[in-house]
């Protein structure tokens, strides 16, 4: 097959059950608590989670009943062939008896009118998109707190008769570590005494991204009031990789991995070894907190209403303003109607160091 996968026997008699979620990194990071969770709650189903190749990485130390299946969309599956192939696939190699779609696209959309053509039962995730844009529409704003999204996703599950109690206690298992070597091309292990701070500033959209300046106020400050504390610099290519790179540059002791690639089980052991993370509404947030990392996070555009927050994260430790404004996105992709983005420009760089410094001395 052309794709990644975890693959386990194929024994009849053991039931199996297919789960989809392509993208985003975020979404996909929100859904394993609830994946780790069903595998746990019924440790005779196997489960099937289907991705893209890139996030197969996420699921470190899954349950045995999970198998991960990373695909490429952009050259194995695509269009409605491809998602026919992948389907039959699927069956051919799993024996699939049901089907849970956490997605709700075109791609799965199509996997489930192929799959019903097998006489496989499948269920979707409601998406909520009338409230959402109730809560994030200009004028009469309806400013009540939506269900999360692990909580959609855990309907999904229900909808197929399988009703999810929390089982997830973090990618490392609670208070447990992940091991140091994997992280060894990047850094030496922490020593006693030492802080770490990951730092995470981007964000696909420019209404979810505290500006570069403040940022970096923000982490002179922490670096004065902390002198001993190192930063863990995270990002992508292009101008986050540059930008990151300069930063290193300014604060002694500082790596940026922006733009390196090393992977998400690499990435996510460092997260796990980190005294704080300070991110934006990100994919960078869930990352953070599914490793058990305390996390900071900055709301601009996007808010807390709309179900994203990271798993148990503290409402104490996300800075937003209390704006009539806010929110305008659900992801942070509209055009601020202001035009100036007083949601993110109006935090003081002085309430991040704040709450960073404290989250950093608290752990």
């Amino acid at each position: 097959m052309g794709r990644n996968s975890n693959r386990s026997g194929n024994d009849r008699g053991l039931i199996t059950v297919a789960v989809v979620r392509f993208s985003a990194i975020g979404d996909v990071a929100m859904s394993v608590p609830v994946i780790y969770s069903v595998c746990r709650c019924y440790p005779d189903i196997r489960f099937v989670f289907v991705t893209r190749r890139t996030m197969s990485e996420i699921f470190v130390n899954a349950p045995s009943n999970l198998t991960v299946v990373g695909v490429d969309l952009k050259t194995d599956y695509v269009g409605i062939g491809g998602m026919r192939r992948l389907v039959g696939e699927l069956v051919s190699d799993y024996q699939v008896d049901a089907f849970v779609d956490l997605h709700d696209v075109l791609r799965t959309r199509m996997m489930r009118i192929f799959f019903r053509f097998k006489g496989i039962r499948s269920v979707c995730i409601h998406k909520g998109k009338s409230r959402k844009h109730a809560l994030t529409r200009r004028y009469r704003k309806r400013m009540l707190p939506l269900i999360s999204q692990r909580a959609r996703y855990r309907e999904a599950f229900f909808k197929a008769g399988l009703p999810v109690s929390d089982k997830f206690d973090g990618l490392y298992g609670g208070t447990c570590k992940a091991d140091a070597s994997l992280f060894a091309a990047i850094t030496a292990p922490k020593q006693a005494g030492e802080k770490w701070l990951g730092v995470a500033p981007f964000a696909a959209h420019a209404g979810k991204i505290y500006p570069t300046e403040l940022m970096f106020k923000a982490l002179t400050a922490v670096k004065k009031a902390c002198p001993d504390v190192q930063f863990f610099f995270f990002g992508g290519g292009g101008q986050e990789r540059e930008t990151l790179d300069g930063w290193a540059g300014e604060f002694a002791g500082s790596v940026s991995l922006a733009g390196k690639k090393y992977g998400f089980s690499v990435e996510l052991a460092l997260i796990n070894h980190l005294d704080a993370m300070v991110t934006m509404d990100s994919a960078n947030m869930h990352l953070a907190t599914i490793s058990s990392t305390p996390t900071v996070s900055i709301w601009g555009a996007t808010h807390p209403y709309c179900g994203f927050k990271g798993w148990k994260q503290n409402d104490s430790d996300l800075i937003q303003l209390p704006m009539t404004c806010r929110p305008c996105s659900v992801f942070g992709s509209k055009q601020c109607f202001r035009g100036d983005y007083m949601c993110l420009n109006g935090i003081r760089p002085e309430t991040v160091a704040g709450k960073i410094i404290e989250k950093i001395n608290t752990h």
